[in-house]
């Protein structure tokens, strides 16, 4: 199944798994070992680089630490970097100015700034975090974006 299908799968399911994620939410502990499992198989399945739909059409919160790396990274000073790349949004957190993210090449899907990258793209698609049953809410949004959380979230509701 092609990379794209399964995120149309993952827009299906993402209608379906409200009541299931609230079910979700008393299982704790168990449900990081349940995430954590499926990420692991998820992730000797799919190859990031063949997608990178999160990089396509997200951006990343960028932190204060985020951003003094980057900028020192690219050799600019802070102001600068927010200025070239970021604006703030509707919650007041910085995010890209535009997608896809200026930092991938569309050529092979690789981070022309990978060492350097902020830690919410380390972490993504984030199913392999403690205390899963806090972020049910991203996860089920990241339905749409990523087909390892559409594999991981199908192998933890049993479709």
């Amino acid at each position: 199944m092609e990379y794209v299908d399964i995120i149309e799968e993952g827009k299906e399911l993402e209608k379906q798994v409200g009541k299931e994620f609230g079910k979700l939410k008393k299982r704790k502990g168990k449900l990081d070992d349940a995430f954590h499992q499926g990420h692991q198989e998820a992730f000797e399945k799919i190859d990031c680089l063949k997608c990178a739909n999160c990089c396509k059409t997200t951006s990343p919160l960028f932190r204060e630490v985020d951003i003094k790396r980057l900028a020192k990274h690219l050799r600019m000073s802070e102001t600068q970097f927010i200025k070239t790349y970021l604006r703030k949004d509707e919650e007041g957190d910085w995010v890209l100015q535009t997608a896809p993210c200026p930092f991938l090449n569309l050529d092979d899907n690789k981070c022309d700034v990978y060492d350097s990258r902020p830690g919410a793209c380390r972490e993504y698609p984030h199913t392999d975090r403690k205390n899963m049953y806090q972020i049910l809410n991203l996860t089920q949004k990241n339905l749409t974006i990523c087909p390892a959380v559409v594999h991981v979230v199908k192998k933890i509701i049993n479709k």
